[in-house]
C-alpha cells in the first residue's frame, strides 16, 4: 500500500532551556511596556505568572496542564470585563494582549510554540504605540524587539550556547540593518488620512481643560508637567504678564460649579490699541475642540471658527498634535456695548447660596455707590491683605463654597480666588464671567518658542466696565504674583528662594522638550499634506500615490539587492590558525619555498625544512604544533593557539639554501 505523505506533521522540535529564557525575557519586556496603562494589580498578576511559569519549566519541566490554562484564561477575560466594561477598545484590547501573550508561556514546549510567541510580542509591542509615540516610547519599543529577534535567532540549528549579551548583539546588528528600510517605508508608503483603527480614545477626553470647573478639579492639571502646547512668536514674545491663553469663558453658575455654555453668535467687537501679535501654537492632543489662544484672539484659523466670546472652537476634536496659526491684540477693548440679555446673564446667581458673599457685596456697593472700578479693587485688596494663602491642597469646602473660602479656609488657588471674585462682582452689581486657560510657560531661547506646559493651566475673571468691555482681572496674582511670574508649583511653594534650587533641573527639563519639538514635527506630524510636499525641492509640487509606490519600489529593490550582495560576499573565516598559517606560508614564499595548491601541511613543512636546513627545528615545531591543533582537538586550547600564533609572528627565516 502506498501512504501518501502530503499532509504528515512536521516533527515537533522541542525548545531548549535558552530560547525558553530569551522567549520569557521577551514577553517580561512587553509587560514592562504597557505596564504604565494597565492597571497595577493586573500587571503584578501577570509578572508572577510568568515568573512561576519560568521557575517551573527550570525545576520540573513540562507544559502547564489544561486544566490550569483554561481557568486562567477565564479569569483573564472576566477581569479585563469586570475593570474596562468591555473586550473591546484600546486599553482593554492591549490588557487582554498582554495577558494571553502571558498564557502563551504555559503551552510553549515546542520551537513553533517560541516562534508564535516572539511574532505575537513583536506586535504588541507595536501596539504600545498607540498610547504614547513620543521618542523616548518609541526608542524603548524599538529596543524591546532586540530579545524577540534573540529568541528566533536562538532557535536555529546548530546554535552553540553563548551568554546573554552575546545573543543580544547580533539582534542588535539586524535592528540596525534594519532602519535604513523603516526610514524608507516611513517617508514612502502612503499616508491615510485618518488612522487606520477606528477605535475611539477615552483618555484623550480627560486631558487638559474641561468645559466646566468647581473648586478642586484643576489640581491635577497643577501638578502635570507634560506639554500642553508650543507657541512660536513672529518677533520677540510678550511678556509674562501679558502670557494669557484664552481657552473657555463661563456663564453658568450653580452655586458650586461653572459651566462653559457654548454660546454662538458672531464675534463681539474689538477695538484695537494696539499692535496685533502673529504666532503658531502646536497643540497637543485632548479630545477636546477648544484652540488656546492669546488673550484677545482676533482671527480664527483655517477649520475652525471664533464664536461671540471670543473663544477659539475647532471643526472637530483635536485628538493628535496640530499646529495653527493666529493674530491676538493684546491691548483691546472687548464688547464696549453690552446689551440686556448679556448683562442678565452676567449677573445671574442662583438662589439660597453663600449669604455671608452676597451681604459682603451689597455693602461694598452701599459703601463705593456706582464707582465699580473701587469695588473691584476693595475685592483685590480683600484678597492681598485679608491673610488668604495659595496652595494646591487646600481644605475641602461645603455647600457655600464661596462662603466657606472667604470667611473661613482662606487658602485655595486660581479657582477658588476667580470663582469668589466673579461671584462677588455679580452680587455687587457687575457683569462678570470665569475664564479658564493656560497662565505663563516657559521660554525656550535654545528652540525659540514657548512651552506652555499641563500645569500652567489657570483660571481668571473678566469683569464689564461701562465704556471699556470685558476687561480682564487675575484675583490670583492679587494673593501671589509668582503665580504670574513663576507658575503654580512656585506660587504654592510659597516663596520665590525656595522655587530656586530647582531651576537647574526645570531648565534641563525644558531644554529637551526641544528634541520632543523637533520629533512631534518631523515625525509624528509627518501627515499626509506633508508627504504630498515631499519632492517638492526636486521640482514635483504633489506626489501622487503611484510616485510614492514606484520610489518605494525601487528603494525596496535597491536595499535588496544591497542586502543580497552583503550576504554573497565570501568573507574570510575566522580561523586564528590558519591566518597564523598564512603568514608563515607568506614568509616562506618570499624565500622560494612556495606551498603548492595539493600540498598538505606536513609534506609543506618537510620541504621547507630541506630548503633551509637551519630552521630544521623550529620548521618541525611549527609543524607539529599546527598539526595539533587542526587534528587533535574538536576545540582547540586558547594557551596552545596563542602559542603558535606568536611563534609564527616571531618566525623570521633569513636567507635560502639551494
Amino acid at each position: 500500500m502506498i501512504r501518501i505523505a502530503l499532509f504528515r506533521r512536521s516533527p515537533k522540535v522541542p525548545l531548549e532551556t535558552r530560547p525558553f529564557d530569551l522567549l520569557c525575557l521577551t514577553v517580561a519586556v512587553v509587560l514592562a511596556v504597557h505596564a504604565p496603562h494597565m492597571p497595577i494589580w493586573l500587571s503584578i498578576a501577570l509578572a508572577a505568572t510568568l515568573g512561576a511559569r519560568w521557575w517551573q519549566r527550570r525545576r520540573y519541566g513540562g507544559r502547564a496542564p489544561i486544566t490550569l490554562k483554561l481557568p486562567l484564561v477565564a479569569l483573564l477575560s472576566g477581569a479585563v470585563i469586570f475593570y474596562y466594561g468591555s473586550l473591546f477598545g484600546r486599553e482593554p484590547g492591549a490588557a487582554l494582549a498582554v495577558g494571553l501573550l502571558v498564557l502563551k508561556l504555559l503551552e510553549s514546549e515546542t520551537a513553533r510554540d517560541a516562534r508564535v510567541g516572539a511574532a505575537f510580542s513583536c506586535f504588541a509591542l507595536m501596539s504600545a504605540l498607540l498610547f504614547d509615540q513620543g521618542m523616548v516610547a518609541t526608542v524603548l519599543v524599538a529596543l524591546g524587539l532586540l530579545p524577540a529577534l534573540a529568541t528566533l535567532r536562538a532557535l536555529e540549528p546548530a546554535q552553540p550556547p553563548s551568554t546573554l549579551p552575546r545573543e543580544l548583539l547580533p539582534a542588535l546588528a539586524l535592528l540596525g540593518a534594519s532602519l535604513p528600510l523603516a526610514l524608507l517605508a516611513f517617508v514612502l508608503v502612503p499616508r491615510l488620512s485618518s488612522p487606520l483603527w477606528g477605535t475611539p480614545n477615552p483618555g484623550q477626553a480627560r486631558t487638559g481643560l474641561s468645559e466646566d470647573m468647581s473648586p478642586g478639579d484643576f489640581t491635577d492639571l497643577l501638578t502635570d508637567d507634560r506639554p500642553a502646547m508650543r507657541v512660536s512668536f513672529e518677533g520677540a514674545p510678550p511678556p509674562a504678564a501679558q502670557r494669557y491663553f484664552r481657552a473657555y469663558v463661563m456663564w453658568s453658575y450653580d452655586g458650586r460649579q461653572w459651566r462653559h455654555i457654548g454660546t454662538g453668535g458672531a464675534p463681539g467687537d474689538v477695538e484695537r490699541a494696539g499692535a496685533v501679535r502673529r504666532y503658531t501654537v502646536a497643540l497637543e492632543g485632548s479630545g477636546q475642540r477648544v484652540l488656546p489662544a492669546l488673550d484677545v484672539p482676533v482671527e480664527a484659523p483655517d477649520h475652525a471658527f471664533l464664536n461671540v466670546d471670543h473663544e477659539v472652537l475647532s471643526d472637530r476634536p483635536v485628538n493628535d498634535t496640530r499646529i495653527y496659526t493666529l493674530r491676538s491684540a493684546s491691548s483691546y477693548r472687548l464688547d464696549p456695548q453690552l446689551d440686556e440679555r448679556e448683562r442678565r446673564r452676567g449677573l445671574r446667581l442662583p438662589a439660597n447660596f453663600n449669604p455671608q458673599t452676597l451681604a459682603l457685596a451689597h455693602r461694598w456697593r452701599t459703601e463705593f455707590g456706582s464707582n465699580d472700578k473701587a469695588i473691584v479693587q476693595a475685592a483685590l485688596k480683600l484678597f492681598h491683605d485679608g491673610g488668604f494663602s495659595y496652595t494646591l491642597a487646600p481644605a475641602p469646602l461645603g455647600r457655600n463654597a464661596v462662603d466657606d473660602f472667604l470667611f473661613s479656609t482662606h487658602e485655595g488657588f486660581c479657582e477658588h480666588y476667580s470663582s469668589a471674585f466673579t461671584v462677588l462682582m455679580r452680587a455687587a452689581g457687575i457683569p462678570a464671567r470665569v475664564v479658564t486657560g493656560y497662565q505663563g510657560g516657559y521660554w525656550n531661547e535654545l528652540g525659540n518658542y514657548l512651552l506652555v506646559r499641563q500645569s500652567d493651566a489657570h483660571a481668571w475673571s473678566e469683569v464689564w466696565m461701562p465704556g471699556e468691555g470685558w476687561r480682564r482681572v487675575d484675583p490670583t496674582a492679587a494673593v501671589r504674583p509668582e503665580r504670574v511670574s513663576l507658575g503654580a508649583a512656585a506660587a504654592a511653594s510659597g516663596a520665590a528662594a525656595a522655587w530656586a534650587p530647582n531651576q537647574w533641573w526645570l531648565g534641563l527639563r525644558n531644554r529637551w522638550d526641544v528634541v520632543n519639538r523637533w520629533w512631534n514635527q518631523g515625525v509624528i506630524g509627518f501627515d499626509t499634506l506633508r508627504q504630498h510636499g515631499l519632492l517638492t525641492p526636486f521640482g514635483l509640487r504633489d506626489t501622487d500615490p503611484g510616485m510614492l509606490g514606484l520610489l518605494l519600489a525601487v528603494g525596496g529593490s535597491l536595499f535588496a539587492a544591497l542586502g543580497l550582495a552583503w550576504a554573497m560576499w565570501k568573507r574570510p573565516a575566522n580561523d586564528p590558525a590558519r591566518a597564523s598559517m598564512q603568514l608563515l606560508e607568506r614568509r616562506l614564499a618570499s624565500l622560494g619555498v612556495v606551498r603548492r595548491h595539493s600540498e598538505g601541511p606536513q609534506h609543506f613543512f618537510v620541504r621547507a625544512s630541506r630548503a633551509l636546513p637551519t630552521h630544521r627545528a623550529e620548521l618541525e615545531r611549527l609543524m607539529r604544533t599546527y598539526l595539533e591543533l587542526r587534528y587533535a582537538y574538536d576545540e582547540p586550547p586558547a594557551e596552545l593557539l596563542k602559542n603558535f600564533r606568536q611563534a609564527a609572528r616571531d618566525f623570521r627565516p633569513r636567507r635560502m639554501v639551494k
